[in-house]
């Protein structure tokens, strides 16, 4: 994915040992689609040699405040104008109380001064630097003038010890870039999402269950999340990492799921993504069933319609349903919706993208089918969401 496509950004390495990190990153932000600038301060060249950096990105690596070779000789000017932002990573403790304070003593930090753009800053230190009450007034005084502080991880540090102040890893740091750029389609709204399949027991070790992944789900949660919404994602059991930003209630069943998603309420919107068995058994067994006849009868009763249920509240939020059908897609889906009396159902075939990381879906509201093209399932994701703003914006 182009996620950074046309833009350039400004990567800011600072001297600590996590500046080694910064090199994945710069190569990851560069896949994205950006021009990456990097400024690195003196200190960092004794960590990484500014060359590495020229070579992942292509492009010079600006490092003194006295460089001759731009024109005009205001490089801390010129770097930022036109950057869609600045990241700061690593960023030692010595960085953040210049950053804190206002001062502009190099290349890196002049040009903090003198940008228009968005600044993110990426904690890298000891932890006892980290939880010193100086480094902690520092951190709030930049939260207060808006800069973005990611991170840090908990974790080994270089030192040995184990605590808080490790640099969130280059991935991180990238989807974070990327998030913070999204458009904030859903500021101020809060979003609960459903994901995965459920497990209903049959007896103490065998459940009825489906292929769902929660992949589509879980993107889902990472896009409105993106887009700046408080979101709550109820997942059943499915062994993906949570989004950035987004709280998560991990369930079993369609009942736990239904008890979750009630809990969480109210809500603006709620979108159930989760394929909810529809069926579970009537009286699990409470030890292992045994192989023993040829033929074993299940009786089946039906599980609660979480989605029926909620979009027929009178506080009802906006519901987004999903069809995964084998055929007549259009046929099941637009039923679905008018039989639910949704605004928007999200329809695919099962043989498109379940399980995989691709899917090709139409949406369904009361204007009719909007088909999107194929793609990976965090794209069509950010798709939904905006057709979701438009809805809620009409």
């Amino acid at each position: 994915m182009n996620d950074l496509q046309g833009r350039r950004i400004v990567l800011g390495v600072t001297g600590g040992i996590a500046a080694y990190k910064a090199c994945e990153l710069a190569r990851l932000i560069g896949k994205a689609g950006a021009d990456v600038d990097v400024v690195m301060t003196e200190a960092a060249t004794h960590f990484v040699a500014p060359l590495t950096f020229q070579a992942l990105t292509g492009r010079p690596v600006h490092v003194s405040l006295w460089e001759t070779d731009q024109a005009n000789g205001m490089a801390h000017i010129d770097l930022v104008r036109g950057a869609a932002a600045v990241l700061i990573a690593p960023a030692t403790a010595d960085f953040i109380a210049k950053l804190a304070h206002g001062f502009a003593d190099d290349l890196l930090s002049s040009l903090c001064l003198a940008r228009e753009c968005p600044l993110l800053v990426a904690p890298a230190m000891n932890r006892q630097m980290w939880a010193h009450p100086a480094t902690q007034r520092n951190v709030a005084q930049l939260r207060n003038d808006g800069v973005e502080i990611l991170g840090p991880a908990s974790g080994e540090q270089a030192c040995g010890e184990m605590g808080e102040g490790r640099m969130l890893e280059a991935e991180e740091l990238c989807d974070a870039l990327i998030a913070h750029l999204q458009p904030k389609l859903l500021a101020g709204k809060r979003v609960v999402l459903t994901a995965g399949p459920t497990h209903e027991p049959l007896d103490p070790v065998r459940v009825l269950t489906n292929m769902s992944s929660g992949k589509m789900g879980f993107a889902l949660a990472r896009a409105c999340a993106e887009a700046g919404a408080s979101v709550t994602l109820v997942a059943g059991p499915v062994c993906l990492p949570t989004p950035a930003g987004v709280t998560r209630i991990d369930v079993r069943s369609a009942f736990e799921m239904r008890d979750a998603v009630l809990a969480a309420l109210p809500t603006d919107i709620f979108v159930s993504v989760a394929a909810v068995a529809d069926y579970r058994p009537a009286a699990p067994a409470t030890h292992k069933i045994k192989k023993g006849a040829e033929r074993l009868t299940l009786e089946l009763v039906a599980n609660p319609d979480i989605l029926a249920e909620i979009a027929a509240r009178p506080d009802a939020p906006l519901c987004v349903g999903f069809a995964a059908e084998s055929q007549n897609l259009a046929e099941y889906a637009e039923a679905k919706r008018r039989a639910k009396k949704l605004p928007l159902i999200v329809g695919n075939l099962v043989q498109d993208g379940l399980g995989g990381e691709t899917n090709q879906i139409t949406l369904f509201d009361a204007a009719g089918s909007h088909p999107l093209p194929a793609g990976d399932k965090l794209t069509l994701a950010r798709a939904i969401v905006r057709h979701i703003a438009e809805m809620i914006h009409a």
